[in-house]
């Protein structure tokens, strides 16, 4: 753990702390402008045109996503293995950033491909897209596992929180800076935003990618070079021993479900703001804006909540904002109701982040830590699957209901974030202890 002798503004404003945050910034773009607003605009804008075909849209903007979470979950314990034994991340951290930028340029050439080919039903130009898109998000999570494990590097344990809030809060203002491709777009042609949005990517990368280094490994680390798959037998020695990790492991399972929650939302709200509540695109990029600017401050103050009242507590209390955001936008019959439900969704979101990464860190030894983040990834993509596949089977099978399907799909995630916040309560805490 590098000790900062820095506080306040200054903290914030050193060195590798600001370019940590701006790779925050970078990444969130491409989850808002790709994962989250224009490709399943794009996908409904192909695909959709009633009711009936809009839930289908869904249907695919959950099933690809599920499927791109489905091989993270096989890799991402590993990644945190390999933190562990060699004390690097960024050195994977790169590699896997410039595929996910990669994708997503392809992604913008070829949805502008005009065929007459199709494969399994679908235009030729679709399916290769729906490829690509998997490919990106896939490296896109990659990234946030070596990511989110850089912060246990940056500062002591009362830094933390802060830290972990500063960079959610800096990768908000990303979304608002992801927008100004929106002027490209209109209400139409959803497709032009995938390649500026990944050379936006691209740019604020950057620092990270030549500002920021790896702590030296230890001697033992830089000199054990077992292969990449004997990874697993490490995972499984530490479930054998969850006795030892018994509260890490308990909030994994809650986190389980509550990312059900939030990957679920993240992925499908601009299709239900359209199809349901009747929002236009402008609508919709307006209220993405006022739900980004409550995400903002929402996770910065959780970065002094959670220090003060610690991990737990600040979970909790997200977990009840979260509750009622989702309670309130699968019952929302007018317009002002969802923009409540998007800001209080908005400041959920942001703050779980901080929470649930400052917590990750109490809760485990440091020699486990980067494993323990690969775990972490992994309960979180598991409910990636879960999640999704819940969302859109119910939208598949209640299609010819029309928009009362988005509504119970939408309202099922009220389950699954109780049923965290029940798990949640029972992990054994003492606020600052590992």
């Amino acid at each position: 753990m590098v000790e900062s002798p820095r506080s306040g503004w200054r903290l914030y404003w050193s060195m590798p702390i600001l370019a940590w945050a701006l790779y925050d910034f970078a990444n969130t773009i491409f989850s808002s402008n790709i994962i989250t607003i224009f490709f399943p605009f794009y996908l409904q804008e192909t695909i959709g045109g009633s009711e009936t075909t809009n839930q289908i849209a869904g249907t695919f903007v959950t099933y690809t996503n599920a499927l791109s979470s489905f091989f993270l979950v096989l890799l991402s314990p590993l990644y945190g293995v390999w933190i562990d034994r060699t004390g690097r991340k960024k050195a994977y951290l790169v590699p896997f950033t410039l595929a996910c930028i990669v994708s997503t340029l392809l992604m913008g050439v070829f949805s502008g491909w005009q065929t007459d080919a199709g494969i399994a039903g679908l235009p030729l130009s679709l399916a290769v897209v729906l490829l690509l898109f998997m490919i990106a998000k896939f490296a896109y999570n990659s990234c946030l596992v070596f990511y989110d494990a850089m912060i246990s590097d940056l500062g002591s344990d009362k830094q933390l929180p802060l830290i972990s809030g500063f960079g959610v809060a800096v990768g908000y203002i990303g979304t608002l800076v992801g927008l100004t491709v929106y002027p490209l777009v209109g209400e139409g042609d959803f497709h032009r935003s995938f390649v500026p949005s990944a050379l936006l990517f691209l740019l604020f990368s950057l620092p990270i990618f030549f500002l920021y280094k790896d702590p030296k490994p230890a001697p033992s680390a830089a000199a054990a070079k077992p292969s990449f798959l004997s990874g697993y037998r490490d995972i499984v020695r530490t479930f054998r021993e969850a006795r030892l990790y018994r509260p890490v492991f308990l909030f994994m399972i809650a986190y389980f479900f509550f990312n059900d929650a939030v990957a679920t939302a993240i992925t499908v709200m601009g299709v239900y703001a359209k199809a349901v509540i009747g929002f236009s695109t402008k609508q919709f990029i307006l209220l993405y804006l006022v739900s980004t600017v409550s995400s903002i401050v929402g996770s910065f103050a959780f970065g002094y909540v959670t220090r003060s009242v610690g991990a737990k507590r600040s979970v909790a209390i997200v977990a009840c904002v979260m509750m009622a955001a989702i309670l309130l936008a699968s019952t929302a019959w007018n317009e002002p109701m969802f923009w409540t439900a998007g800001s209080l969704y908005g400041i959920a979101m942001g703050a779980m982040w901080v929470a649930s990464r400052t917590m990750i860190v109490e809760l485990t030894p440091e020699h486990k830590r980067g494993q323990f983040f690969g775990l972490f990834a992994f309960s979180g993509k598991v409910s990636s699957i879960v999640g999704p596949l819940l969302y859109g089977s119910i939208t598949w099978a209640l299609a010819e209901a029309g928009n009362v399907a988005s509504r119970i799909a939408l309202g099922s995630l009220l389950v699954l974030v109780l049923i965290g916040l029940i798990v949640h309560v029972r992990v054994p805490y003492r606020s600052g202890t590992k």
